[in-house]
């Protein structure tokens, strides 16, 4: 069904710094790329709140009908350590550290990606390309490159000329930045520097003797640079020119900026109509760093092993307590934000589960069509999440009021809103009705309560095998106990 014929979806275009009407270049198509992980690691909440804004925004385009291509990488190469020009491949450095190979690194790390996406119940994009199996067509588009005049080779490794690209375009236009602040704001460069100018960036590194991850090219042997990857998977899986390209507010520049450079000097065209950068996420009001310890794994929040939150909460919960903040926005992740978030994920899904059991009448008091629209409109104006969550607890409370007997509704609109919100809260936002522990629910406690005694009563007399016995049943159910030093608590995964 073809809802986008009825319906003025408007985004916020970083290119423009506006709201624009969305009108894909080929009507009922959208070609999408969002930049994925560099899997050195295990995936980070902040990269997850990126990639669910993007899972939102793909399951709105199905939603309306328009037939979407949806792209996502995999950096298995490429990424050095401080995203510019020098340093270590992150997968390389990781690999010599753990005495392992370097695609055993991206294996385990791509594996933790897809396991953690899979439990925020993301729909897996149309194509999830790697860096390493398009290496040809990198080196491709280097020599397109050159032939125009755009780059030069030094040593051995190649470079994206950005002064002679900027007199003919414009670089810097996606992040503001005016080359000739840049260039009053670098060093000079050293006699060592390979570069003509500070601001080239890096489109093949030469390899020296000790980097691992290497492939033979017309310049000797080296590794592609990592903005590079993309306008080689965007354009081949998308072509010349497609509708949207997103990812993180981080990566507008560099990376981003550099990739437009490159198409246009290569093809000859600008590659995007549509530019969309999702926000960052901080922890308790702070920027999210391992090195301070003010971070947390997606893992953590769902078994409760940290020390930062009172509880686990449910995958589905964070994931909606996520879409309570505009994509645009800076979202903060605290104990008490999640606990409000996760009472407002079980009042919803009660409310859902009330709606089915509701008696109709002759008459509705609540004008669905109405309200639909407004869901609508909602999604409309940018994917505005946080103002079509409002209207589902709008819809929430005339449920409760129908419970009541306070006001009524007929079967035609019961059913029109069971619909509409199924398609909202599950197929658009992409919440699952999970078990969670509500605060008013006793039962599930009192059972743990119960099992919990009988384990403890079973390591008291050293009955070990009791005692493991009931965990593992626990952890086999999706049960996790936890043993502290204030008792066990458990947390359901």
């Amino acid at each position: 069904m073809q809802l986008y014929k009825n319906q003025t979806l408007k985004v916020h275009n970083s290119l423009s710094g506006k709201k624009e009407v969305f009108q894909p270049i080929n009507e009922g198509h959208i070609g999408m790329y969002v930049c994925g992980p560099t899997v050195y690691s295990n995936v980070h909440l902040g990269n997850c709140r990126t990639f669910m804004s993007f899972d939102m925004i793909f399951r709105y385009f199905k939603h309306l009908g328009f037939k979407v291509r949806y792209v996502r990488n995999i950096t298995d190469a490429g990424h050095l350590e401080n995203d510019a020009d020098d340093g270590e491949d992150k997968i390389a450095k990781k690999a010599k550290l753990e005495q392992i190979e370097p695609m055993e690194v991206v294996q385990r790390y791509t594996v933790d990606f897809h396991n953690t996406l899979q439990k925020f119940n993301f729909l897996p994009p149309s194509i999830e390309p790697t860096a390493t199996g398009h290496i040809i067509e990198q080196i491709e588009i280097i020599k397109e490159i050159l032939e125009k005049g755009y780059a030069y080779e030094a040593n051995g490794s190649v470079y994206f000329d950005v002064l002679k690209f900027n007199e003919s375009n414009e670089y810097g236009k996606l992040s503001g930045r005016k080359l000739e602040d840049m260039i009053a704001n670098t060093r000079e460069l050293t006699a060592q520097d390979e570069k003509r100018n500070p601001q080239d960036f890096a489109l093949w590194k030469k390899a020296e003797p000790q980097h691992i991850m290497r492939w033979p090219s017309p310049w000797g042997d080296g590794f592609p640079g990592w903005h590079l990857e993309c306008t080689a998977m965007s354009t081949k899986y998308l072509g010349e020119a497609f509708d949207i390209h997103g990812g993180g507010m981080d990566l507008k520049f560099p990376h981003h900026e550099c990739e437009i450079a490159q198409a246009e000097a290569s093809k000859g065209k600008s590659p995007v109509k549509y530019w969309l950068h999702a926000n960052m996420l901080t922890l308790n009001g702070k920027k999210m760093s391992k090195s301070t310890g003010n971070n947390i794994y997606p893992s953590e929040i769902f078994t409760g092993e940290n020390d930062i939150l009172s509880k686990a909460y449910a995958p589905s919960a964070v994931r909606f307590f996520m879409m309570q903040a505009h994509y645009t926005s800076i979202l903060d992740l605290s104990d008490d934000a999640l606990l409000a978030s996760e009472k407002g994920y079980n009042r919803l899904m009660d409310g859902m589960e009330n709606l089915k059991n509701l008696s109709t009448g002759t008459k509705s008091d609540f004008d669905i069509n109405t309200w639909r629209q407004k869901c609508y409109d909602a999604m409309n104006d940018d994917f505005n999440t946080p103002i079509l969550i409002a209207h589902l607890f709008d819809a929430v409370k005339h449920i409760n009021l129908i419970k009541e007997g306070k006001e009524s509704i007929t079967e035609e609109d019961k059913t029109l809103l069971l619909n509409t919100l199924n398609t909202f809260v599950y197929d658009v936002i992409g919440l699952e009705n999970q078990s969670t522990v509500k605060d008013d629910s006793n039962a599930l406690g009192g059972v743990m309560d119960l099992l919990i005694e009988l384990r403890n009563q079973a390591r008291a007399n050293k009955d070990f095998a009791t005692s493991d016995q009931i965990r593992d049943k626990l952890t086999a159910l999706g049960i996790q106990l936890k043993d502290g030093k204030d008792g066990t608590s458990f947390s359901i995964n």
